[in-house]
């Protein structure tokens, strides 16, 4: 028979192809995440108490943040769409208490600017019903409101921070992806976050 020749992959061949696919892309999540805790900006953020519905599920302690409420008076730049997913970049600066805040936010970029960094928000859907485009307060997440602790300590760490007694030391990447590097509670460290 004249034409094409087909070329088969054996089982084996297969199977370790896919293996390594696998293997690399886990590499890659695990190094990214490791990558920012090494080499990222660092900032403080305040938390706050959370309903006690949503408290402990399971082993790890949900997180709230003052840089989660987004005021419309600090939203700059062109509104999307409604029905359309997008995100948001914070300007986020420290307080004299050595706490962070959001100073500015848009649903474009920030430039960057000595003393504040920058966070990108998880997709939002956006419904631009409201008159103005946006309504007057966003809520916001970064993807650091979970905080995965050993089995039995959640309570505790629920206790201070509905006292608003647990901060949480967070280290920013240049693209703006956060990751908790360590919780403080009363000003002494208690989890530090490892590498890998």
């Amino acid at each position: 028979m004249t034409g094409t020749r087909f070329f088969r992959l054996s089982p084996l061949v297969a199977a370790i192809v896919a293996a390594a696919l696998q293997t690399a892309v886990i590499g890659y999540m695990v190094e990214s995440r490791a990558s920012i805790l090494r080499s990222g900006a660092d900032i403080k953020l305040k938390t706050l108490p959370v309903d006690p519905r949503d408290l402990l599920r399971g082993d790890y302690v949900i997180l709230s943040y003052p840089i989660s409420t987004i005021p419309k008076s600090i939203v700059t730049g062109e509104v999307p769409q409604g029905g359309t997913r997008g995100r948001l970049a914070v300007r986020l600066q420290p307080g004299a208490d050595g706490l962070w805040t959001a100073t500015e936010a848009s649903f474009g970029t920030l430039a960057p600017q000595e003393g504040s960094v920058v966070l990108r928000t998880l997709p939002l859907d956006f419904y631009t019903s409201v008159a103005g485009g946006i309504p007057d307060t966003l809520f916001v997440q970064y993807g650091i409101e979970r905080y995965y602790v050993p089995e039995g300590e959640g309570r505790v760490l629920e206790d201070a921070r509905n006292q608003e007694e647990l901060e949480v030391e967070v280290r920013v990447g240049t693209d703006g992806t956060p990751q908790i590097a360590r919780l403080i509670l009363k000003g002494e460290p208690i989890y530090d976050e490892p590498l890998y």
